[in-house]
C-alpha cells in the first residue's frame, strides 16, 4: 500500500535516525505515552537505530493494561449472570482479574460476546428485548466517541435494556501524574495522534508550560515516530517546551469539535484507579446522572467491589516507565501471552506483550 509504504520508507527512516544522531549532544529520556507506538518501536527496531544518548521509555498509554483489577472483577460479576450478554473487545476477556479473567467466565457458561463496536452491543440489545445487555466501555479519549454514541442510541431507540460499565481514562493527568513522580526521569513527551484526533493537542499546552516539557503529538508508522523524536529532540537542545504536532495529516489543534461536544453531553470527568498505578484525581470519564439509566455499575449494583493489585507483578513500574518489561523477573517464564500475570501481557498494546512477541523473536528465542 503506497500510504504505508511512505511511512515504513526505510530509507526516510535511516535518513531520520541519522538526522537525530547529528543533532543530540547530551542525554535525553523520552516517553512515547501510547502502546501502539511502542509497538511500532519495538516492531520496527526503531530504539535500537537511535543514538546512545537518546533513551525510549513506554509510557502507560495502553487502555487494556491501566484498567484496575477491581473494573475487571465488576465485569467479571456481571457477566456471570444468567440474565446478561456481556459485550467487550478481544483482548479484555484475558486480562486477569482477582481470581479469573472473563474467558474462564464465558468457559464456565457466561454469555460473553465478542464485539467490534458498541454498536453492536445496541443491536444486540434490540434483538434481545429479554436479557441484559452490558458494554465493557474501556479507552481513552480515543474511543470515547463511539461508546457514547451508542449511549446516545439506546436512549433514542427506548432501549431499557442496555448499559455500559464504563472505564474511560484521559492522557493528560496521567502524563501529570508521570512528571509529578519522584522517580521520574521524562523529559519529553510523544503524544499519541488518535488520542489528539478526538480532543485536539490544545489540552497540553499547561502541562508544556508548567513542567517545561516538550510534547510532539505523533503518529504510529517509522517515519512518524522518528520524525517526532526529532522534533523533541530539537526543542530539548534549544531549550525550548512547546506542543508541536508531528501528524498534522490527521490531527487539528481543537480536535474534532462534534465529537468532543458528545462527549461533554455524556460523561463528566471523575477520578479514576489506573492498574499498578492507584488513583490519579480528574483522570476519568464516566456516565452523567442524567444517563445513570445506561449505567451498569449502578444497575448491577457493583460499586461496592475493590480489588488490591498483586504484588508479584511489575505492571505498575513498567505503565509508568520506571522499569522496561525484561526487567521483570518473571517476564517470559511465569508471565506470557498464555498465562499472563499482568495485563500488559495481554494487551495487543502492552509493553511487555510487544519485547516477548518482537525482542524475543529477534534473539531467536523460543
Amino acid at each position: 500500500m503506497k500510504y504505508l509504504d511512505e511511512y515504513r520508507n526505510a530509507e526516510a527512516t535511516r535518513r531520520l535516525a541519522d538526522a537525530i544522531g547529528q543533532r543530540v549532544t547530551r542525554q535525553w529520556n523520552l516517553m512515547e505515552v501510547c502502546g501502539g507506538q511502542t509497538h511500532a518501536i519495538v516492531r520496527f527496531g526503531l530504539d535500537e537505530m537511535l543514538p546512545d544518548e537518546v533513551t525510549l521509555i513506554h509510557g502507560p498509554g495502553c487502555p487494556v493494561c491501566v484498567t484496575p483489577i477491581e473494573m475487571i472483577d465488576k465485569a467479571i460479576a456481571i457477566a456471570a449472570r444468567q440474565s446478561v450478554i456481556f459485550c467487550s473487545y478481544g483482548d479484555m476477556l484475558r486480562v486477569p482479574g482477582s481470581e479469573k479473567d472473563l474467558l474462564t467466565v464465558k468457559s464456565e457458561g457466561g454469555d460473553i460476546r465478542v464485539v467490534y463496536s458498541p454498536m453492536d452491543a445496541v443491536s444486540l440489545a434490540q434483538r434481545n428485548p429479554d436479557r441484559q445487555v452490558v458494554f465493557f466501555s474501556i479507552g481513552f479519549e480515543t474511543t470515547a466517541p463511539a461508546n457514547v454514541m451508542a449511549v446516545v442510541q439506546a436512549e433514542r431507540l427506548g432501549l431499557k435494556n442496555y448499559s455500559t460499565l464504563v472505564s474511560h481514562v484521559l492522557v493528560p493527568p496521567a502524563l501529570r501524574a508521570v512528571l509529578d513522580s519522584d522517580q521520574n526521569l521524562v523529559q519529553g513527551f510523544l503524544a499519541a495522534g488518535h488520542v489528539c484526533a478526538v480532543m485536539g493537542n490544545k489540552q497540553y499546552l499547561p502541562i508544556a508550560r508548567q513542567y517545561k516539557t516538550p510534547i510532539v503529538v505523533t503518529g504510529f508508522e517509522p517515519v512518524d515516530i522518528l520524525q517526532g523524536i526529532y522534533m523533541c529532540i530539537l526543542q530539548l537542545e534549544e531549550g525550548r517546551a512547546d506542543v508541536e504536532n508531528q501528524y498534522a495529516r490527521v490531527v487539528r489543534t481543537d480536535g474534532n469539535p462534534v465529537a468532543r461536544e458528545q462527549i461533554e453531553r455524556v460523561f463528566c470527568t471523575v477520578s479514576r484507579k489506573w492498574r499498578g498505578i492507584g488513583e490519579i484525581p480528574n483522570s476519568g470519564w464516566a456516565l452523567r446522572d442524567s444517563y445513570a439509566q445506561f449505567d451498569a455499575d449502578r444497575r448491577f449494583h457493583v460499586e461496592h467491589i475493590r480489588a488490591e493489585e498483586p504484588r508479584h507483578c511489575i505492571a505498575g513500574q513498567v505503565l509508568q516507565g520506571h522499569k522496561k518489561p525484561h526487567e521483570c523477573p518473571a517476564f517470559g517464564n511465569q508471565c506470557t501471552p498464555d498465562s499472563p500475570l499482568g495485563a500488559p501481557m495481554v494487551s495487543a498494546e502492552g509493553a511487555c506483550s510487544a519485547y516477548f512477541r518482537y525482542r524475543r523473536r529477534r534473539k531467536g528465542e523460543r
